[in-house]
């Protein structure tokens, strides 16, 4: 399958191009290979402002990263290619997580990731410093406890997907759950949210 489309940029340093695009890669910021195929490849304004928000320096150099409902993998990748060391892949759909599978080895960042098709309950890593969720509402309250259980002290949540009406609900419950918010933006359609475990 060709994936022949532009390249996307995203924010001041992040450039997505087609596996078929022969440009010079850009002078500066990352460059990101995406083949198409799950949710995730950049144009989605919840997957944008994730984007955007992972190049303001979220990332720390050797970071633990969970991506949760993975997709393509690319908040994974844009991660690991800002410095972080090391990722997991979460996600129930097979065809989702191939699609992630394949975007991490022409990226070059295989060994860097962890691929797991499943429930989250069943993954048994923690001490995540990232957790990554771009997902259902729902999704997202009902792994409230398991995702902050997941972190590390000090480590940040990025979350969306969240529609406008769901957002108060999703907040409250982090925040019951000794997260504070960093950051709450409001998009055309969805909500993205930081949080930070305290």
């Amino acid at each position: 399958m060709r994936d022949n489309y532009q390249p996307l940029t995203i924010g001041r340093r992040i450039t997505i191009r087609s596996p078929e695009d022969s440009a010079p890669e850009p002078v500066s910021g990352i460059s990101i290979i995406l083949e198409r195929g799950a949710f995730g490849s950049g144009e989605h304004e919840t997957t944008r402002s994730c984007l955007e928000l992972l190049e303001s320096g979220l990332v720390a150099p050797g970071d633990k990263v969970l991506d949760f409902g993975s997709g393509t993998g690319l908040l994974s990748i844009t991660a690991l290619l800002f410095g972080a060391a090391e990722a997991y892949c979460v996600d129930i759909d097979q065809a989702a997580i191939e699609s992630g599978r394949r975007n991490c080895l022409i990226n070059g960042l295989s060994r860097q990731v962890n691929h797991f098709c499943g429930r989250l309950e069943e993954l048994q890593e923690t001490a995540f410093n990232l957790v990554l969720a771009n997902i259902y509402s729902d999704i997202l309250l009902a792994s409230a406890t398991d995702l902050t259980n997941r972190c590390a002290p000090d480590a940040y949540l990025l979350l969306s997907g969240i529609p406008w009406e769901d957002n108060f609900d999703i907040r409250s419950r982090y925040q019951q759950l000794g997260c504070k918010t960093l950051k709450n933006l409001w998009l055309e359609d969805y909500t993205t949210l930081l949080l930070q475990k305290g």
